[in-house]
């Protein structure tokens, strides 16, 4: 048993360096002729016109991970502190499968709901111009709800680790069912909380099929999230449906932006890391 639980480990190490070989050897033409400089500085992503700039689809990608925070953390950790603190066990135990299902959903789905449901509705309240069909706000609304079942199950964890001690001797003390929920059992699942954000962040920045409908298909380096434009994920997907001939620049430039998500990946899970660290909890 412990032969195959190491050997898992060193697969999945194997597997997460040959995934940075592969981005490095294949995007190695591309950094033979486009300067690290001009990429990582750029403001134009151009290929027909040799403009390699990551600024426009990095900052998409992170507007879109902000928007789904924004409408994922209040509904994952309002569901979660219900669950937790207020639901019945019969209650419990019919929500959290049904919320957990949005994980299991199709992301081409929510893609679809974004451009029939999400965009008319933003336009009736005046949150998108009424001829807008692709924004980075539609986009971050349904990768949203998509990592709304990552905060919820993640948190709900954290907050029933929470000793039962804690709760009563805050009840022993006079303290309401809110009070005891807000200012007891959440700042002692703080680390679990955080943890399942950033993580959730994590999820929504490298979100892809959804993104690529409901935002649009042209790279933009814009502040206003009424803008549509284009993600790491969505330009990925695009040259690889075939508008790019293997070794061109074209080609070779998704496996450059590829690194690119997986070194901002990397560096949000060690943010995760050290926030757990941070504000960890032992219960003994």
């Amino acid at each position: 048993m412990l032969l195959l639980l190491g050997a898992a480990d060193i697969i999945s190490i194997l597997i997460t360096v040959g995934i940075v070989f592969t981005l490095v050897e294949e995007g190695w033409g591309f950094w033979s002729q486009v300067s690290l400089g001009d990429f990582l500085t750029g403001k134009e992503w151009f290929p027909v016109d040799d403009k390699f700039g990551v600024l426009p689809l990095l900052g998409g990608s992170v507007m879109v991970a902000l928007l789904a925070a924004i409408v994922a953390v209040p509904i994952g950790l309002g569901s979660a502190i219900f669950l937790s603190e207020y639901a019945t066990p019969r209650v419990r135990a019919f929500v959290k499968p049904v919320l957990e299902l949005l994980a299991g959903m199709p992301t081409i789905v929510l893609g679809y709901f974004a451009l029939d449901s999400v965009t008319p509705a933003l336009q009736n309240i005046g949150a998108l111009p009424a001829n807008q069909t692709y924004s980075f706000l539609s986009a971050g609304v349904v990768v949203g709800l998509l990592i709304v079942p990552l905060i919820a199950s993640l948190s709900e964890d954290a907050l029933r680790a929470v000793p039962r001690a804690m709760r009563e001797g805050a009840y022993g003390l006079g303290a309401t069912k809110r009070i005891v929920a807000t200012r007891v059992v959440v700042p002692a699942a703080l680390s679990g909380i955080m943890a399942s954000i950033v993580l959730g962040l994590s999820r929504a920045i490298g979100e892809t099929m959804a993104v690529t409908l409901a935002a649009g298909n042209q790279p933009n380096l814009t502040a206003d999230p009424r803008d549509a434009g284009q993600t790491i994920t969505s330009v990925i997907v695009a040259v690889s449906k075939g508008e790019a001939t293997r070794g061109t620049i074209n080609y070779e430039s998704i496996f450059a932006i590829g690194l690119v998500l997986f070194v901002v990946t990397l560096i949000i899970n060690i943010i995760s890391v050290q926030i757990v660290r941070r504000f960890r909890t032992v219960y003994t």
